[in-house]
């Protein structure tokens, strides 16, 4: 498949010759489309293993209470229909049992299209085959959404993965990404911009100084109202080392743990 970049670029034509060698990087603005017939994400940076996050939220007008969860997703490389594919599983862990939720993804290693999406909440589990053109409901015994299709007019990515995916971006200054994202089983796929807004640097273990991108996000929701994200990716390893959002008069935030935290699904007993 031939791939071509999408890129407008905003030129100050009316300057010397040498000022506008001198401004050429800040007068050139980028977008970038991300999907499998533009730009493609960059495999290569997914690695196999184990992420853990500690997610939280903030309210305000409540100082002393913080609800607090555990995130772990694991990569793996395996095959689905014979071809080499990521599976990517999440456990989604808090004080209340029932919030507890677990997601399994397949997703190609060739390009990262979306191969396979099953979620169980409760006790209600919903699972898709996803290609290129369609999605439509498993015949898994007890799915929820055996039934549902939703054709498409052009490939999408996973947003249950945006972490995985912004981990694979060609992440530089001033660029901006519209990303073909689509939540399984709920809106229908659509573009969502994201840009790179600055560099910052995380103090992390050790006093180790980690220089990040800053990934910008925001818009509207019919629920929360007016909505911001920014996540914080190293540049030299590609990992997404700290979340924070606005919404609802609240926020979370989402850090990365180091890898000597527990690996806590070991420890459960499962009968």
């Amino acid at each position: 498949m031939f791939l071509s970049v999408t890129r407008y670029c905003l030129h100050q034509i009316s300057l010397p010759l040498i000022a506008l060698l001198m401004l050429a990087s800040a007068a050139t603005a980028q977008v970038d489309t991300i999907d499998q017939q533009h730009v493609k994400l960059n495999t290569a940076y997914l690695r196999p293993g184990i992420r853990q996050y500690l997610v939280y939220f903030q309210i305000p007008r409540q100082p002393q209470l913080l609800y607090l969860s555990l995130w772990v997703r694991q990569i793996e490389k395996t095959t689905l229909h014979n071809q080499p594919a990521f599976r990517i599983s999440q456990q989604w862990y808090s004080q209340d049992s029932t919030r507890y939720a677990s997601f399994t993804s397949y997703n190609s290693v060739k390009d990262f299209s979306p191969l396979y999406h099953a979620a169980v909440r409760g006790k209600e589990l919903t699972a898709y085959n996803w290609s290129a053109t369609s999605l439509t409901g498993d015949t898994t015994a007890g799915n929820k959404a055996a039934g549902f299709r939703l054709d498409f007019s052009q490939p999408n990515y996973n947003w249950h993965l945006d972490i995985e995916t912004f981990e694979m971006l060609p992440l530089a200054a001033g660029k901006t990404f519209v990303i073909r994202f689509y939540d399984a089983g709920l809106e229908p796929p659509k573009y969502v911009t994201y840009k790179v807004t600055g560099s910052e640097v995380l103090q992390t273990l050790d006093n180790k100084n980690v220089d990040c991108w800053k990934l910008f996000i925001e818009g509207e929701s019919p629920q929360a109202g007016h909505y911001e994200q920014t996540f914080w990716i190293s540049k030299s390893n590609h990992e997404l080392l700290k979340e924070e959002d606005s919404y609802g008069g609240m926020f979370r935030y989402k850090i990365k743990l180091p890898g000597f935290t527990q690996e806590l699904g070991k420890r459960f007993k499962t009968e």
